[in-house]
């Protein structure tokens, strides 16, 4: 019996010991077969101000590279007006990984951007300046070519076998301090950031600070899984939030790079949103998923296909839309020319159309600013709290619209909503019914058949983009 004690005590132990080895990782294995793999970058830029002026810095304020301009980069004492220009040379570090023996590196975009010379050093404190061979400053990557053979490469990881919860190291060149070491775990998922339409970024809890930017993240098998990209900090530095652009994402971004120079993506020319709850409820839809549809681009693909604002897009080329953020990704990623189907829920039911995907092309949209409407002195303000009044003729054909009511007042309930003077309101939304509105009169009628409590979504133009705003629980109005 105490034979079986001690033989059960034995495998508890050593139960024990194997948990507390899973809990906590050894990196020395990775970090030694892999840390030749991964480079310091550093670049140069031209710069031409005052003698005798402070450096400026190429950094905003709350960029985390900011406090490390400032602490490192020679301050030069402030002269007088009267000084002549002169040239300095303006210094940045940051981190890259060898992805072919032949030389090929991977880095962020921001690392080399406006560079007048790059040069990578490897471990081995060899030096070679290097050729930018493409830049995508939508996914951030970037891809440079040194002229060497035989170099350590690093092995590609599937990004989408990553768990939350998994452990994680990055290799890179914090502040300068070349192939530092830091660990942690994927703290998600599919992350979107705000004007990151372009990349699922993968958010860890791994130590990244300025000079990390561009260097790899990898698995505990020793493969990349992710570029480290950006961080979100309130004061420059660390503080647990990181965030890295996947490996899949990046290799298909430098494949288009190494073979044209630039990346081609595809587009259907429609503006969209979030599905909230709310919106979900006017329009019909069982639950808040897709991406609605705000505005059609005229002559586009998605016009001629036959897409119509109000449309909620909830599959694209076979692809589930969970979410807006999903669908600049899943079309930028097809290639453009190709025919894909796009499911759509419209007025009740779901539709299959099919688009021809074009290509995305560096686009400003004009800021048109309608020109104020006409309104009674002390005209009360309906139901929402808005002050309205009719469009005339002539902004009718400036503004392209065959009705709508221009914002003049905003008060009570419509100060709570995201509305504005000068919006225009195009039409009232109501459990999947889309019903245009021309005279104030008529609007102020759909308004009084919603119950008090109830939510009204509008559908808004603003400048030349259109939106849905939805306005919570309907009150008595003034």
């Amino acid at each position: 019996m105490k034979r079986l004690v001690a033989v059960f005590l034995l495998l508890v132990m050593h139960a024990l010991a194997l948990a507390q080895t899973r809990a906590l990782p050894d990196f020395t294995e990775l970090v030694e077969k892999q840390g030749a793999a991964v480079v310091n970058i550093s670049t140069t830029q031209t710069m031409r101000g005052r003698g005798g002026q402070a450096t400026p810095s190429p950094f905003d304020e709350d960029d985390p590279a900011y406090e490390f301009f400032r602490r490192f980069m020679p301050q030069h004492p402030r002269g007088g007006e009267g000084a002549p220009p002169r040239e300095f040379q303006n210094r940045s570090l940051g981190s890259g990984f060898i992805i072919s023996s032949d030389g090929y590196i991977l880095t962020n975009a921001h690392v080399v951007d406006s560079a007048d010379e790059v040069t990578v050093r490897l471990t081995d404190k060899r030096e070679f300046k290097a050729r930018i061979i493409g830049a995508d400053k939508r996914t951030d990557i970037a891809l440079v070519k040194i002229e060497a053979t035989g170099l350590p490469a690093v092995k590609m990881g599937d990004p989408a076998q990553l768990k939350v919860g998994e452990w994680v190291v990055a290799i890179g060149s914090p502040f300068g301090f070349d192939n530092s070491v830091t660990a942690g775990i994927v703290s998600a998922k599919g992350r979107s950031l705000p004007q990151e339409n372009y990349v699922p970024f993968i958010q860890t809890d791994v130590a990244i600070n300025p000079g990390n930017s561009g260097g790899p993240l990898f698995n505990l098998r020793g493969e990349v899984v992710g570029i480290n990209s950006q961080i979100y900090s309130r004061s420059g530095g660390y503080m647990g939030l990181s965030f890295a652009i996947p490996i899949d994402v990046a290799m298909e971004v430098q494949n288009q790079l190494r073979t044209t120079g630039k990346v081609s993506r595809g587009r259907i020319g429609v503006v969209i949103q979030e599905v909230s709850k709310e919106l979900a409820d006017s329009l019909g839809l069982a639950q808040p998923s897709g991406a609605v549809v705000n505005a059609v681009e005229k002559g586009g693909p998605a016009e001629k296909a036959g897409l119509e604002p109000g449309d909620v897009i909830l599959r694209f080329d076979g692809k589930t839309v969970g979410s807006s953020s999903d669908l600049p990704r899943m079309v930028g990623s097809v290639h453009p020319g190709t025919k894909a189907v796009v499911q759509v829920w419209r007025k009740g039911a779901t539709r299959d159309i099919t688009v021809t995907v074009g290509e995305m092309a560096d686009e400003k949209a004009a800021n048109l600013r309608p020109q104020r409407g006409s309104k009674a002195p002390g005209q009360a303000a309906n139901r929402l709290g808005l002050v309205v009044s009719e469009l005339s003729a002539e902004q009718k054909r400036e503004l392209k619209l065959n009705s709508g009511l221009l914002i003049e007042e905003i008060r009570g309930t419509g100060a709570r909503a995201e509305l504005r003077p000068g919006d225009i309101v195009i039409a009232v939304i109501s459990r999947g019914a889309t019903t245009e509105v021309s005279t104030a009169e008529q609007f102020n009628k759909l308004l009084a058949g919603f119950e008090k409590g109830s939510n009204v979504t509008l559908l808004i133009r603003r400048g030349e983009m259109q939106t849905f705003v939805t306005i919570k629980n309907l009150g008595g109005g003034e």
